[in-house]
């Protein structure tokens, strides 16, 4: 994690890893979001199964997971997933499994929401991790010195 303090203009996204070494298991809790219909269809599925993705904005394809697919192809775009009455960081966790986990700061997720960007970096960039939200950190290669 970056020494640096986040800014409602650092980048967030959910960090699967922090799930795997929290030992929490994200597909049941994934599982719990789905709408009945796909809860039914998912039942006997086993759990990990990927399927290609083609992000509609970049034509990229990615790898997801079938169950992150489902969210966000049906389950993210119901009425009743997510409301003003939201929690705060389930609203925000769900924004990142409808955008396909994107990285987006405090600002964007504030519009997004319509609520203060102060109050969700406050939220997500405490010492505390909810839900495996984190900053977003970018690897940077370092120039090897040569000899």
């Amino acid at each position: 994690m970056s020494l640096l303090k986040p800014t409602a203009k650092t980048p967030f996204h959910i960090d699967f890893e922090w799930w795997k070494k929290s030992e929490r298991d994200w597909h049941v809790f994934l599982r719990s979001l789905l709408c009945a219909e796909h809860q039914e269809a998912f039942a006997e599925m086993d759990e990990g199964g990927m399927i290609d993705w083609i992000d509609p904005q970049t034509a990229e394809v990615k790898q997801v997971d079938g169950i992150q697919h489902a969210l966000m192809s049906h389950c993210a775009l119901l009425p009743e997933f997510s409301d003003a009455h939201t929690a705060m960081v389930e609203a925000v966790f769900r924004i990142f499994l409808v955008n396909g986990n994107t990285p987006m700061s405090a600002e964007e997720l504030g519009k997004k929401l319509g609520r203060p960007a102060d109050t969700i970096l406050k939220t997500i960039a405490g010492p505390r991790v909810y839900r495996g939200l984190r900053p977003f950190e970018i690897s940077i290669p370092i120039a090897e010195s040569g000899e």
